[in-house]
């Protein structure tokens, strides 16, 4: 024999080499490459949306955890020596034997719950002899690989729990509503006993049956000691499940949001809270009640946790819509008309770069442009408005005219460095009217704008050294797993908190007379700057409010693009914004970034830095960068005669007698709108007849319509003649008769009214209108026979 073994001990080596490289090897590196659901839990792990995985199944992935009530109920049912045997119990294997050969058919496979895991991985082949062996088999090489407990997660991972549920996550979530590890001790043993036969035994099919399995594991539980006389009694009179239920679905939208990027197949573990996820769309199912009988189908709210940088709540749409509502649309990510959004953005540059001041006047007049006219929305004009008053007023003209103040080009460099990532075109593409909503923003790119100024400005007051955290305008994260803070710093931020600070003032008590009465009832809970939007058409209505804690952002409309007559900011999204901010806690106020104001003389009238000639002037704190803005240009010293009625100089009055006073002048068309809402103001008195001094010229008319060198088109109407152009001028002493001519032909003259209708032929004109006095006003501009035509 020893001969034998010598001289065949080369071919039993190589032998017993192959089969110990094939049993290495018989084992997949991957024993499982199901697809799984995609599934989004809130921070304190509650499932709140799940997506079936791509082959119908309900597959969550693997378990991390295995509770621990379930399994002692699955290896006390399936495996009770699950952590003394290698993968395979002969034990076991010989009462299978026994049983089958007695009953004459297979009543029991002796499968250890490792075997079990192969056969799952395997794809239910067949029970052959041969098939059982090769279970066998990649069980204890299964046991070599993982330990025991890897293995119990991947048996709970993928076993059959029936129908299309697989998995201890989907059964658990589908059967009773919760994560595994709240599962009580009845819930626990009917899971460790659906595996075994899932096709047999489901619930709601079978209940008789099951509950008398459950019952009887559940007794064997009180056996072994894991539950006293009472717990078993009462886990016997838990009822057993109907069947599965439907999955939680109060964040559908996020989840799409986030298998769009990169988390399909996943658990995500979210910053977002469940609960006020709930509540969110209960306010949202409320107002739509109400908004879909104006024809308003659709709305988004997105609530972010300033100081966290993170998604507090993520609802994308009103739930209840219906298809032919596209409720499936997720508006938080769908690029929309901005309407006003963007004004208080403006706002804040222009003061950061020390171009104005918060209540420097900013001209409010008719603005007419070649493709673009502005107009306010109530289509009225102050003539000329406080910075701070046109953000809070949500006025269209002023805002235009801070545009050109800043310039567009750098406005759209701004946003974007901001975060705004919709503006794709060059800034000519958008040109001024982007201020006015020319350009499309995200209610994801806007809450995420807002949240990062209001922590820039907090970070800043909380800054011992009065520095900027340099991930201020970092989006937020969805997120729910901690992540180191940043502490980096930097000397500088796209906008500083002086700026921050007074615009986040103006936007506090937002001014809206002429449009709703009701508007100071949004106040009046809490301390909130807010800004509403509407964009062209009545096709969007917008509404962010923004606290040191909290941003809510809300979007209202149809998904479509259909615009509606009501669908304003102020109506329709408000009410929503201040309701979502109702269920928030309590919240602070922003404190006044000390280290970056400074106190100074103000001309009250202007809100320009005091010049010599300010007889009203306010101390107040401004940006310090707000120094290098001028003195006032609207006042000016002036010396009348002692009657004050006219304006006189040495040349032609006594010296003696002369009065000198300071006065505010405001240009002829600033002066003509101001004066409609001020009537306190006082023009300046005339230009005495005698006297002809050139210092003591001043501009007295001015042309509303058109702008110069206007490049204009006659009008078609209805009737398919040809309309009129109607230009319009302004006095300063409007009574004044005024005189038209065109090309030199006279057309007539007018008084208070100065409004003249014409029809000039395609070509280049010149049109002149002159006062009383002599005073001459010329305007060339350029009629196209056609729109479009050059």
């Amino acid at each position: 024999m020893r001969v034998y073994i010598r001289r065949y001990r080369k071919w039993l080596l190589a032998f017993a080499t192959l089969v110990g490289i094939v049993y290495y090897f018989a084992l997949p590196k991957e024993l499982f490459d199901d697809p799984y659901a995609t599934v989004v839990n809130d921070f304190r792990g509650e499932l709140m949306s799940a997506r079936i995985a791509q082959d119908g199944q309900w597959r969550f992935p693997e378990v991390t955890e295995i509770p621990d009530k379930y399994e002692r109920a699955l290896l006390l049912f399936e495996d009770q020596h699950f952590y003394q045997h290698p993968g395979v119990n002969p034990i076991a294997l010989g009462r299978a034997l026994w049983q089958n050969v007695s009953k004459g058919k297979v009543v029991s496979g002796g499968s250890t719950i490792t075997m079990q895991v192969i056969r799952l991985s395997r794809k239910g082949r067949g029970r052959s002899l041969a098939e059982k062996l090769i279970e066998m088999t990649l069980a204890t090489r299964l046991e070599l690989r993982y330990k025991k407990s890897s293995i119990l997660k991947l048996y709970a991972s993928h076993a059959p729990f029936g129908g299309n549920t697989v998995g201890l996550s989907a059964a658990s979530w589908r059967y009773f509503q919760r994560p595994p590890e709240n599962l009580s001790w009845a819930e626990s043993a009917l899971l460790a006993i659906l595996p075994n036969q899932p096709s047999l035994l489901f619930p709601g099919r079978r209940n008789e049956k099951l509950k008398g399995k459950r019952d009887r594991l559940l007794d064997r539980l009180y056996a072994e000691g894991y539950m006293d006389a009472t717990s078993l009694e009462l886990a016997k009179a838990e009822p057993l499940p109907d069947g599965p239920g439907n999955l939680p679905q109060k964040s559908s939208h996020f989840l799409n949001y986030l298998a769009s990027n990169g988390q399909s197949g996943r658990v995500t573990l979210s910053s977002v809270d469940g609960h006020l996820q709930d509540r969110v769309n209960g306010v949202l199912e409320a107002h739509h009640q109400l908004l879909k009988t104006d024809g308003i189908h659709n709305a988004a709210v997105l609530v972010l946790d300033v100081k966290a940088n993170r998604v507090l709540s993520y609802n994308g749409n009103v739930l209840t819509a219906g298809k032919d509502h596209a409720t499936s649309v997720d508006v938080i990510q769908a690029p929309r008309s901005t309407g006003s959004l963007l004004k208080p953005m403006l706002y804040a540059s222009l003061l950061d770069e020390g171009l104005i001041l918060p209540k420097t006047l900013i001209p409010d007049v008719p603005t007419f442009y070649a493709d673009f006219a502005p107009k306010n929305f109530t289509r009225r004009y102050d003539g000329a408005v406080q910075a701070d008053m046109a953000i809070a007023r949500s006025l269209n003209v002023p805002a235009v005219n801070m545009l050109r103040l800043y310039g567009y080009p750098k406005f759209h460099q701004k946003l974007r460095e901001l975060g705004m990532s919709t503006l794709t075109q060059p800034a000519d593409h958008y040109g001024l009217a982007m201020i006015l909503g020319g350009s499309d923003g995200t209610l994801w790119d806007m809450a995420n704008i807002y949240a990062g100024m209001a922590r820039s400005l907090s970070s800043f007051n909380e800054s011992r050294s009065a520095l900027y955290k340099a991930n201020d305008f970092e989006f937020a994260t969805y997120s729910g797993a901690k992540t180191p803070s940043v502490d980096e710093s930097m000397e500088s931020s796209p906008l500083n908190a002086a700026s921050l600070w007074f615009t986040f003032q103006a936007m506090l008590e937002v001014y809206r007379p002429d449009e709703d009465a009701s508007w100071k009832m949004y106040s009046s809970a809490r301390k909130v700057a807010w800004k509403t939007g509407t964009s062209f058409g009545y096709r969007d209505g917008w509404a962010i409010g923004v606290t040191p804690e909290y941003v809510v952002g809300v979007w209202v409309g149809n998904a479509d693009g259909e615009g509606r007559p009501g669908l304003t900011g102020i109506k329709a999204a408000a009410p929503i914004m201040f309701d979502v901010f109702n269920l928030l806690p309590k919240t602070s106020w922003f404190l006044p970034p000390r280290r970056e104001l400074t106190v100074a003389a103000v001309d009250r009238q202007s809100g320009y830095l005091a010049s010599p000639y300010s007889d009203e002037v306010d101390t107040v704190f401004i940006p310090k960068v707000g120094l290098r803005t001028v003195a006032s240009p609207y006042h000016q010293r002036v010396h009348l005669d002692k009657t004050e009625s006219f304006r006189v100089n040495s040349g032609c009055y006594p010296l003696n007698d002369i009065v000198s006073k300071n006065w505010f002048v405001l240009p002829p068309k600033q002066a003509f709108y101001f004066k409609k809402k001020n009537p306190t103001y006082q023009e300046l008195p005339p230009l005495k007849s005698d006297c002809t001094n050139e210092e003591l010229s001043l501009v007295v008319m001015d042309m509303i319509y058109p702008e110069p060198n206007a490049t204009l088109y006659i009008p078609i109407q209805q009737d398919g003649t040809r309309g009129q152009l109607v230009f319009e001028a302004t006095h300063r002493k409007q009574a004044s008769e005024l005189h038209w001519h065109l090309d030199d032909k006279y057309l007539g003259s007018t008084s208070d009214q100065h409004v003249m209708g014409l029809q000039p032929t395609a070509g280049e004109h010149v049109l002149r209108v002159i006062d009383p006095e002599g005073n001459e006003l010329v305007r060339a501009f350029k009629v196209l026979s056609k729109e479009g035509d050059e």
